[in-house]
């Protein structure tokens, strides 16, 4: 593992190649227990705008959770990708209100808020393929959510930043990079854990 991104490549592939394994019903199962226990943590319960995502392939399910935070009056800001890789927001109106873009992902179909409108948001759900014992997260590698937790950290945001993976994607280590932040929560099909601040 000696590539310069300091073996995320490598991990990378091995949990992408973990998740394609996975069966329909594990999927299934598996964002059905996210969204109960999710919807369980202080910072979402408590939460009046809610910066999440939606879940494509055979990524921990958000559809599920999305429905019930929209359903409780929250708020919830989604992404739509531009095309530097930063992220954009819309607001989350249901199901029938997402239009397919590129790469497979799923965007509202609605007005555009700016970049900055995340700043707003009192949690934001990360999308991520592995978090280790310290909390630290490894992504996809686009870099779109390191822009993200960059213009939190400017506006001086300290929304609770949560990760929704599967049981088997709390590892022991995630190779780190000076421009990495921690998460405070991660949550699991199995349980919740979470992380004191550095």
């Amino acid at each position: 593992m000696g590539t310069a991104d300091g073996g995320k490549t490598d991990l990378r592939r091995i949990l992408l190649d973990r998740r394609a394994a996975l069966s329909p019903g594990t999927i299934g199962a598996a964002q059905e227990a996210l969204g109960r226990r999710a919807l369980g943590l202080p910072e979402l319960a408590g939460a009046g705008t809610v910066a999440a995502y939606v879940s494509v392939g055979r990524e921990p399910g958000t559809r599920a959770l999305l429905e019930r935070l929209r359903d409780r009056g929250v708020r919830v800001l989604l992404p739509v990708l531009l095309p530097d890789n930063d992220l954009d927001w819309g607001l989350y109106r249901g199901p029938g209100h997402l239009a397919r873009a590129g790469r497979g992902l799923l965007e509202p179909d609605g007005p555009r808020l700016g970049p900055d409108a995340v700043t707003e948001a009192d949690a934001v759900l990360l999308p991520g393929l592995a978090v280790d014992g310290r909390g630290m997260r490894l992504g996809r590698g686009g870099g779109s959510y390191d822009r993200v937790l960059a213009r939190l950290e400017r506006a001086g945001a300290t929304p609770a930043l949560v990760v929704l993976l599967y049981d088997d994607e709390v590892v022991a280590r995630v190779p780190e990079e000076p421009h990495d932040h921690p998460v405070h929560a991660v949550v699991t099909p199995g349980g919740v854990r979470r992380f004191a601040p550095a």
